[in-house]
């Protein structure tokens, strides 16, 4: 039996077109992780004119925006941003497990690369740390692993 070669998506053949969908909720958070997002997509080669940044009130609303970016068919991959902070309340839990649930049922729903970039912290510090913080920054994760996503797709589906 021959050995079997891995398809894997690397950081090159990924130019293209990209969608950003950050909620404004938590903004001193979400927007720390979207200048990450952008500086690493330009940092690989995507010039601001092949990225749409969309701007939603919160994570909530984040997977309605991602599926009417990935459905268009104008885009290589979406990325989502947002930041749910655990409060006082269950609202943390409802707004954390729908903004997941209803970003995975897009990401195997259509044709597009979605990419979770939300965080679910308990506190703020926890946020900033990974926002930009000694945790790293989420925002910049996500624009590598959509980079690497639309490689993936690239090699598995040449065109």
């Amino acid at each position: 039996m021959s050995e079997a070669r891995p398809a894997e998506g690397d950081l090159s053949n990924c130019l293209g077109r990209y969608a950003v969908v950050a909620a404004r909720f938590n903004a001193a958070i979400v927007d720390r992780m979207l200048e990450a997002a952008l500086a690493t997509l330009e940092r690989h080669g995507v010039g601001a004119e092949s990225v749409t940044v969309v701007r939603v009130p919160g994570a909530f609303e984040l997977p309605q925006a991602a599926r009417r970016l990935a459905a268009c068919a104008r885009f290589d991959a979406v990325i989502a941003l947002g930041a749910v902070i655990r409060g006082g309340t269950p609202h943390f839990e409802y707004v954390s497990a729908a903004c997941a649930r209803g970003l995975m049922d897009v990401s195997v729903a259509v044709d597009c690369p979605v990419v979770f970039g939300v965080l679910t912290t308990d506190d703020q510090a926890q946020a900033r740390a990974r926002a930009g913080g000694e945790q790293g920054n989420k925002g910049e994760e996500a624009a590598l692993a959509a980079l690497e996503m639309v490689s993936a797709y690239r090699k598995l589906f040449p065109s």
